[in-house]
C-alpha cells in the first residue's frame, strides 16, 4: 500500500498479548528479533488485518512477567522499526485523575510528565553519539492520533481526547499524597506506568505514537470510590478487551496508505556529533534508525 510522497504504512501495537487475539486477526509468523539493545519483550507477532499488516507485541511478555521498569523499551521500539512499523500505538490500562471520566472510558493524552527515576535507558543516543529530539509533542500530533480518535468512537467507545498521563516508576501504585499532587500541580488526566521512555524512543526513532489509555479505576484520590488495586484493574480490562481489539482493527483500516507526517523526520537534525567522530560500531549499532541520513 504505497502513495507518492511517503513510506508505504505499517501499524505495530505494544499492549496485552490479548489485543491481537482477535476476530479478524490471520496470524502470519511470529518472528525471534535481535537487536542492538538486546531482545524484545517476546516474539514479535505478525498479522493480517483486512489485507493489512500489523505487528504486535506484548509489553510485558507473554503471561505478563515484566514489571514496568523491567520492560526493554529500546529493544522493543528497535524491533518495530527494523519491521517497517511507521505507526505504533501503544494500549494500556490507567488510572483515572478526573471525575468526569469513568472506568471503562478511553483516554488519548497529548502530553506527558515524567515521575520515572532513571532506572529505565530512555535514548538510543548516547555510547559515542550524542543527539537531541523535541518531546514538545510526545504523541504524534498528526495522523495517527486523529485516526485512533475516529476508530474509537466508530467502535462505540466513549472517547476523552487531550489530557497529561503522568508515568510514574511503579511497580506500587501511588499514595493518597502523590495521587492529589498530580492532580493539582499536573492537573493530570490520566496516570500509568509504561509511556515512559516509550514515547521517547519512538520519537528518537521517528514512529508515531499514540496512546489508547483505558481507565480502570481512580487512583485512590477519589473520596467516594474503592482505592486501586489488581482485581479492579483486571475486571476492567476483561470487560474492555473485545472493545480494544475492535478499535485496533478499524485504526488499521483508517490509516493512509502512505505516511505523511513530521514524526517520520523527527531525528533529522538531532545528531550533533561530528560526523568523522562516529566510529564504525555506532553507526552499525544505530543504522537502522538513522542509516538514511549517514549513507
Amino acid at each position: 500500500m504505497t502513495a507518492a510522497g511517503g513510506a508505504p504504512v505499517r501499524l505495530g501495537v505494544i499492549g496485552g498479548s490479548g489485543v491481537y487475539q482477535m476476530e479478524g486477526a490471520e496470524i502470519v509468523g511470529e518472528h525471534e528479533i535481535e537487536t542492538p539493545f538486546g531482545p524484545p519483550s517476546d516474539l514479535l507477532v505478525e498479522t493480517l488485518i483486512d489485507g493489512r499488516t500489523v505487528f504486535f507485541l506484548p509489553r510485558h511478555g507473554r503471561g505478563h512477567r515484566l514489571l514496568p521498569s523491567e520492560v526493554p523499551y529500546r529493544a522493543n521500539v528497535h524491533a518495530m522499526k527494523s519491521a517497517g512499523v511507521t505507526h505504533l500505538l501503544a494500549v494500556s490500562a490507567v488510572g483515572i485523575m478526573k471525575e468526569h471520566v469513568r472506568p471503562g472510558d478511553m483516554v488519548i493524552p497529548d502530553q506527558i510528565f515524567d515521575r520515572t527515576r532513571g532506572v529505565r535507558p530512555a535514548t538510543f543516543f548516547g555510547d559515542g553519539v550524542a543527539g537531541h529530539v523535541s518531546l514538545a509533542d510526545p504523541f504524534c500530533p498528526g495522523e495517527l492520533t486523529a485516526a485512533l480518535a475516529a476508530a474509537a468512537r466508530e467502535c462505540g467507545a466513549t472517547v476523552h481526547e487531550g489530557g497529561t498521563y503522568v508515568c510514574m516508576e511503579g511497580p506500587q501504585f501511588s499514595s493518597k499524597a502523590e495521587s492529589h499532587f498530580y492532580r493539582r500541580a499536573v492537573d493530570a488526566m490520566v496516570i500509568g506506568m509504561t509511556a515512559i521512555p516509550e514515547a521517547k524512543l519512538a520519537r528518537e526513532a521517528e514512529i508515531c505514537y499514540a496512546l489508547l489509555a483505558m481507565g480502570t479505576d481512580y487512583d485512590c484520590w477519589h473520596e467516594t470510590e474503592e482505592n486501586v488495586s489488581v482485581e479492579t484493574v483486571v475486571e476492567v480490562l476483561r470487560s474492555n478487551a473485545e472493545l480494544g481489539c475492535r478499535i485496533v482493527r478499524s485504526l488499521s483500516g483508517q490509516l493512509p496508505a502512505a505516511a505523511d507526517c513530521d514524526c517520520h523526520s523527527a531525528a533529522r537534525f538531532a545528531v550533533i556529533t561530528a560526523p568523522e567522530a562516529i566510529s564504525p560500531q555506532v553507526r552499525a549499532r544505530l543504522r537502522t534508525l538513522y542509516g538514511k541520513y549517514w549513507d
